[in-house]
């Protein structure tokens, strides 16, 4: 499939359908999503004709990826990825960490529903991973902080400029380590993921969204 005629599948005019959504592969999904990102980048969305999704959506859905995403108001995954009603799940919660129930919530929209895509999206200057930094605790966002800890650890150094907040570097490393290890995470809790990976009816990425840019770069 041509990058125009994935556009015209994939387009925010033209909702997924179930015929696009079994045809295509994962990695082609990925390329559409990165590609949506590349226009957003440049302001040159797709028109997103809401009315006519909405109408068209009431029959069923077939989204092609599922995403999760950090609860960042700046960072409208739809949006950022030039893509429509209809067109992705999305996941969202601080700090872009799994839990049980979005492991769950991944589980049906791969095995049951089809999508052929996992994204983990983290964001530069994340605040949970800041609080995280700082070792931040306050009710039940104590736990959820405690969840991202293993990344702080993870990323050596910076004890020059500070492990903490203060140190954006820092922070931005964090982000990253936090998603490889939600992507981990995902892989060693899920076996139903791991197995759909395996099989290759899935792929199961991980990127960040900058807040600068808006970009989205793929981690390696």
């Amino acid at each position: 499939m041509s990058v125009t005629s994935l556009r015209l599948a994939f387009s925010a005019s033209a909702q997924t359908s179930i015929e696009t959504q079994k045809s295509i592969t994962p990695k082609a999904v990925l390329s559409e999503l990165l590609e949506g990102n590349k226009r957003y980048m440049k302001g040159d969305v797709t028109s997103p004709e809401i009315l006519k999704r909405i109408e068209a959506t009431t029959k069923g859905q077939h989204p092609k990826a599922v995403t999760l995403s950090c609860l960042d108001s700046r960072v409208p995954v739809e949006i950022v990825f030039d893509q429509g009603i209809g067109d992705l799940f999305v996941g969202r919660v601080a700090g872009n960490v799994e839990n049980v129930d979005q492991l769950r919530s991944m589980e049906f929209a791969t095995k049951l529903a089809g999508s052929k895509l996992v994204m983990v999206l983290g964001h530069t200057a994340c605040g949970a991973v800041k609080g995280a930094c700082d070792h931040a605790e306050m009710g039940n966002l104590t736990a959820l902080l405690a969840k991202i800890k293993p990344a702080v650890e993870a990323v050596k150094g910076h004890e020059e400029k500070g492990r903490n907040s203060k140190n954006i570097e820092f922070v931005n490393d964090v982000v990253e380590a936090n998603v490889r290890q939600t992507v981990s995470d995902i892989r060693e809790r899920s076996k139903v993921l791991a197995d759909l990976e395996k099989s290759g009816d899935i792929m199961i990425v991980g990127a960040v969204y900058d807040l600068h840019t808006g970009g989205v770069t793929l981690l390696k």
